[in-house]
Order: structure tokens, then sequence, then C-alpha cells
């Protein structure tokens, strides 16, 4: 793909809203700018972290991937669904910057409209990157862009809770042991578990690990697999393993019941991990059991090192340089530190876990992690969540059984 293509683009509104629908999470916002095409020396660079003000580390490593690429870097930060909005608003106005660091469910959208080049075209190199993650910015058989990290989904315990209630968390390797576990908590006067079970793509990023640790396939939500796991989340809530509050939970306030001490698991991602030293909790991780052993697959979050089609395709193998340098082997393990993220390649997660053996649950989740738009799905997984969420709901309610609930979705869905 040498320059974008306008003619056969979906309508950018529609796009929009599927980016909208796909993303989880939001950091702060920020104000915006495009291509400075007048100084050709200038590089503009989007990202999702407009934590990292001027001078942090973050933005000194733009800074010194830019000298070495001998250019210049313009850096806008912004929101993560303002940013996914902005990118598909600056194609359709030949405006798009040059690198575009974006979260991964949304690469397949961004690629569907035409903004985005392939790695055959702007010639970036992802022969190191693990397939499982690779595959979150992979549609029609192509490449979008390489990762610059990923975070996922494990079990959170509180080694307190379990020792009071005489359970050894190497027991538990399965649903049936996880779930002997939780009852054994209560048993002794406790908490069980506590998860995000709410009505929006939270929910349905959360319900994922046990869904695909069923087996289950996101292309047929109504089957005998899928309808397993929502049983499992259902029978928790119902037994009181699980509180009536997952309903209205996001990852914040479950986190937040969880460091209230009382909760023996709760499922988090990596992001709560300098929380969880904060709130001063003896804790360990766990991956999330598979229905009969092993870890779940659990989905990745993260973003994708994008370089966004250009009429002038000059600029591409300047853009290729900063995206090599961002996603070098050194490179990644400092921002990856930084963004408490798990890196892309085995050599940098060997390094992670080097210094710090509390990352290895993590590392070991996300070598079995999975993009919620992997297998080809793309733009459909917007629709396909959105239908798992309010099945989770009516079935977590008692609206309707898991069966009917995922009955219901699967015909919507269709």
């Amino acid at each position: 793909m040498n320059s974008i293509s306008r003619r056969h683009r979906p309508t950018v509104a529609v796009l929009i809203s599927l980016a909208v629908a796909a993303g989880v999470t939001a950091c702060g916002s920020g104000s915006g700018g495009g291509s400075d095409s007048a100084d050709s020396g200038t590089y503009t660079i989007w990202d999702p972290y407009p934590q990292f003000a001027k001078g942090s580390a973050w933005t000194k490593l733009l800074d010194k991937c830019g000298t070495a690429a001998g250019v210049k870097v313009k850096r806008t930060a912004f929101d993560t669904s303002d940013l996914t909005n902005k990118a598909l608003l600056a194609a359709q106005q030949g405006n798009s910057p040059d690198l575009l660091i974006v979260d991964n469910p949304v690469v397949s959208t961004l690629a569907e409209a035409g903004v985005l080049t392939t790695t055959d075209d702007n010639k970036l190199d992802t022969s190191k990157i693990d397939p499982n993650l690779l595959a979150a910015g992979q549609s029609g058989g192509k490449t979008y862009g390489t990762p610059i990290g990923a975070n996922t989904l494990a079990l959170y315990y509180n080694k307190k809770v379990l020792k009071e209630a005489g359970v050894d968390v190497a027991s538990v390797k399965d649903w049936p042991s996880l779930t002997a576990a939780l009852e054994k908590v209560k048993k002794a006067g406790k908490k069980g578990i506590t998860f995000s079970a709410i009505g929006t793509e939270e929910g349905s990023f959360q319900f994922l690990p046990w869904f695909w640790g069923a087996g289950a396939k996101l292309t047929q939500l109504d089957s005998a697999q899928g309808e397993s796991a929502l049983s499992l989340w259902k029978d928790w809530v119902k037994s009181g393993v699980a509180p009536n509050s997952v309903l209205n939970n996001t990852q914040t306030t479950s986190w937040q019941e969880f460091t209230t001490g009382e909760y023996a698991f709760a499922e988090n991602g990596t992001w709560q991990l300098a929380g969880a030293k904060k709130a001063g909790l003896d804790y360990g991780v766990l991956p999330i059991p598979g229905a009969s052993g092993g870890n779940a697959p659990a989905p990745t979050g993260g973003e994708f090192v994008t370089l966004p089609a250009q009429d002038d395709t000059g600029r591409y193998p300047t853009s290729q340089k900063l995206a090599t340098c961002l996603t070098s082997t050194q490179n990644l393990y400092d921002t990856d530190t930084t963004l408490s993220y798990v890196a892309p390649t085995t050599e940098v997660q060997d390094k992670q876990v080097a210094a710090n053996a509390e990352l290895k649950p993590w590392v070991a989740a996300v070598r079995t992690a999975k993009g919620r738009t992997s297998d080809d799905l793309g733009t459909k997984y917007p629709k396909i969540s959105e239908q798992m969420w309010k099945a989770v709901q009516s079935a977590l309610s008692g609206s309707k059984s898991p069966k009917d609930a995922l009955t219901d979705a699967q015909s919507a869905v269709k």
C-alpha cells in the first residue's frame, strides 16, 4: 500500500463507534496536531500516554530515537479513545502522523479504514515478536505494526486470607479446585473472589479468560463451552463466593474491594502491581486456570506502534527507523518497565523476570494470552463483545439462564 485509498473506506462515523466500543482503558486527555509537511525534518508521533509529560523517560526516548534517525520528533498525547477518533479523521484529511501508537483492539479498525501501512510495505521487522501477541495487529493475512508491550489478566490472591482458610494456593489448578478454595474461604468467614462483570468492554475483557479457558470461541457465543463459563460465574454469585457488586464493578472498583483485605482472590491486571504494593497486602499472583487445568488464554491489552499511510511515501524509511528504535531490545525493556507491561519478545521477557521475579506469573500469562481481534475477527469483535457483556449481565442478574442469554447473544450477532 503506497498511498491511502479513500474510495473504499467505510464511513468514519461507523469506524469511530467501533473503535470506542473496542477500547478498554483510558488515560488522561491531551491535545493534538497532525503531520508537519512544511518541515520534512520533523516527524510526528501520536501516543496514548498523556501521563508522561515533557522530560519524562518516555519523551526522552522519543527524542533520542529522533536524534538517531536525524530528525526532530513532534509528539502529541491523547486519551486512548480520543486518539483513535483523531487518527480516523486525520486520515480522511490527509494529515496522518508518521507514527501512531494505538490500543491493539483498534488496529484492525484502522487497517480496514485504510489508515495503516502493512509491515510488507513499511519493512518493519516483527520476526522476534511472540506470534500470539503479534496476532492482535493482524487482519486479512496482513500485519499492521508491532506491539510495544502487553498487559493481561491474572488472579491476585491474599496470602493471609488463604492461610486462615486453610487453602494451599498450589492446589488451585482448574475450575473445580478454585471453586473449592472459594467455598473454604467463605466458610472461614472471609470473601471469595471479586471481578468486573459490568456491562461494558471491561466486562467482556474480564470474562474472556473463562470463556476461552472453557475452549469456547467468539464466533459461537452459545456453545456448550461458553455456557459452562457463564454458569461458573453465575454459580459463584448465587452461592455468595463472589459479590453481587460484580455486576457494576469496573476493574478499578473490584480492585478497591480486593485492597480491603477481605477477599481471597481478585481478577485484575499488571497495571495494579504498584497499587498492590502500596496497599500493603501480602499477595501473590496466579495465572487464571483453564476449566480442566493449564493456563487459560487471557486477552491482551497494550499498544501497537504503527505507520499510517502517507501521500509522501519517501517518509516511510525514516518512520521505520523511529519505530525500530522504539521497539529495540533495550528500549522495550526500559519502556515496558515504565508502563508495567510485559515485553512482546521472549528475550526481553526473560530479562524482565531476571530483574524482577514478581513478573514471572505475568510473563506466563502473557505467553498464553490472546488478542481480542485475533482469529481474523477484526471489526466484528466490538459487536460480539457487546452481546457477550449483555449476556453476562442477563445471566448474573438472574433475568435469563446462561444458556438463554448466550443463545440470544449469538442471534443478535448474526
